[in-house]
């Protein structure tokens, strides 16, 4: 659709020098010396204008650029030592016709200088049905011209809009082939083309490839094969001439989109915490965790590297995808079980409804938690280096300070972190957080490590924290999380609540979901 114009603007523009004068025309004279005159003479259906003392001055058919002129040469016969000055008033008005695919078909009041898409915008343009390409402007019996909206549009090309005439009829024909183009090019859209255009006009009418595209190739998907396949590859610059039918979509591939071989990759890589250098660093293909400590300029004697922690995204997004199913089937699990259940009283109903209150917040404290894509480091606490891992893209290496705590939480008279002595065992931490309350579940008691391994008793722990067996006869290390949970009730599904915790700390959420227990 096109833009409208301005009514005022179209009232009074400016006539080009070969406006042809023609009957109903207004022109205003003025004369000076010998005879002084200011008139306003309409051109009569004889194409003249009469001028007092002078009489009928014949000037249907001359050029705006010869007016002067011809009144000049009529004038001079009556007098002499003159001037004159001609110019164009109030236009004759006019009445033409849209007719066919346009927004709004139908006849439309003009003047002389009207041209063909002054008219056209007034009748809103073509339709989604209506061609841009072929729009023929007839007069009388004839096609007088045929106008491509694309030169205007695409080209600022005005070249072959004509004045109208009264009487004139713009049609607008059914549009052409269309085809569409999408992808890497700076002008995404659908343009019809002319039995001529091929893939090259295509390109041109979307303003070329952009910046970040892949110039040597582009697929092309064709709605009429629809028993072969549809979609083929073109290569540039040989198929720039390919034709195109009906339906075709074009599409520009992206060169950033494009991932080379992982071996062939640079490596984008973030290193944190206590080493010489901490920044961002691009590697060569084929480096390694030592190659990154190095540029970084390796470890600080504070470094923790037991505590180091490795993310990468492709392990991350492999995490989500598994987290996502496992919140699915534990959902499906509570619901199964809930349905099972019935109640035969007004107290068991209460019990069943706040038993599905919990249930639903678990899963919701659950579903608010995401991995972070970390990859346990295998290493001994008193290790002083990182394993020696090939890199990938976007990896991060966060080496913490050597924590000087081991903290005890959950379930336990005096949750807090507690100062680390070289040799305590975990179980005396947990005397001095003064031990598993009465509600807890002292058989699942888990310590979550620096390195994000989870340390449980294991199916060997049947008996107390205090009798110093199981988990709480482990040496504790420096940054250890010990975690009590709660007793629950056995007969429920909550019961696999406790397996499900250990789970998502494999996933590296064990810091977040013990600050969402507390």
């Amino acid at each position: 659709m096109l833009p409208n114009d301005d009514d005022a603007a179209d009232q009074a523009p400016m006539a080009p020098d070969n406006y042809v004068i023609k009957p109903g025309d207004e022109i205003l004279l003025t004369m000076w010396g010998s005879v002084e005159a200011d008139l306003r003479l309409v051109v009569d259906r004889g194409g003249r204008v009469t001028i007092p003392r002078v009489g009928p001055v014949p000037v249907a058919g001359a050029r705006l650029s010869n007016l002067n002129d011809t009144i000049a040469g009529r004038v001079g016969q009556v007098f002499r030592n003159f001037q004159v000055a001609a110019s164009l008033g109030q236009l004759r008005g006019i009445r033409v016709y849209v007719t066919g695919f346009a927004v709004q078909p139908g006849g439309y009041s003009a003047n002389s200088l009207s041209t063909l898409v002054s008219v056209l915008a007034k009748a809103g343009g073509p339709s989604v049905a209506g061609s841009f390409r072929n729009i023929q402007l007839k007069r009388g019996d004839r096609v007088e011209s045929t106008f491509d909206l694309y030169d205007l549009l695409l080209s600022g090309e005005r070249g072959a809009d004509r004045l109208l005439e009264a009487g004139d009829i713009i049609h607008v024909n059914a549009v052409g082939t269309q085809v569409a183009i999408i992808g890497s090019v700076n002008q995404p859209a659908i343009f019809e083309l002319k039995p001529d255009e091929r893939v090259k006009d295509v390109l041109r009418m979307a303003g070329g490839f952009a910046a970040v595209a892949e110039r040597s190739r582009l697929a092309v998907e064709k709605l009429d094969d629809r028993n072969n396949s549809r979609v083929r590859e073109l290569a540039l610059p040989a198929d720039l001439q390919h034709p195109l039918t009906q339906g075709d979509v074009l599409h520009a591939f992206s060169a950033v989109k494009s991932v080379l071989p992982v071996e062939r990759q640079n490596k984008r890589v973030r290193i944190e915490g206590e080493v010489l250098r901490p920044g961002e660093y691009i590697l060569p293909p084929n480096s390694s965790v030592s190659d990154a400590l190095k540029a970084a300029g390796g470890m600080t004697s504070n470094a923790y590297a037991f505590g180091a922690e490795f993310t990468r995204d492709s392990v991350r997004r492999t995490q989500q995808q598994n987290y996502e199913r496992a919140l699915r089937d534990l959902e499906t699990d509570l619901a199964r079980s809930s349905a099972v259940q019935r109640s035969s009283n007004a107290d068991e109903a209460n019990a069943l409804a706040l038993r599905e209150s919990a249930n639903a917040r678990l899963v919701a404290r659950l579903r608010a938690l995401q991995p972070n894509g970390r990859i346990v480091l295998q290493l001994e606490p008193e290790a002083t280096s990182l394993p020696d891992l090939a890199l990938e893209d976007g990896d991060r290496i966060s080496i913490p300070v050597k924590p000087t705590t081991v903290g005890v939480f959950g379930s336990v008279f005096n949750s807090g972190s507690y100062l680390y002595t070289d040799g305590r065992l975990i179980g005396e931490y947990m005397d001095l957080a003064g031990g598993p309350t009465r509600g807890a579940d002292a058989d699942s008691v888990f310590v979550v490590r620096a390195n994000g391994s989870v340390m449980t008793g294991g199916a060997e722990s049947q008996r107390s924290w205090f009798k110093r067996n199981a988990t709480g006869a482990y040496r504790a290390v420096p940054g250890d999380t010990i975690f009590v949970p709660e007793e629950m009730n056995k007969n429920t599904f909550i019961q696999d609540a406790k397996d499900w915790t250990q789970i998502l700390y494999q996933f590296g959420l064990g810091v977040a979901l013990t600050r969402s227990f507390r």
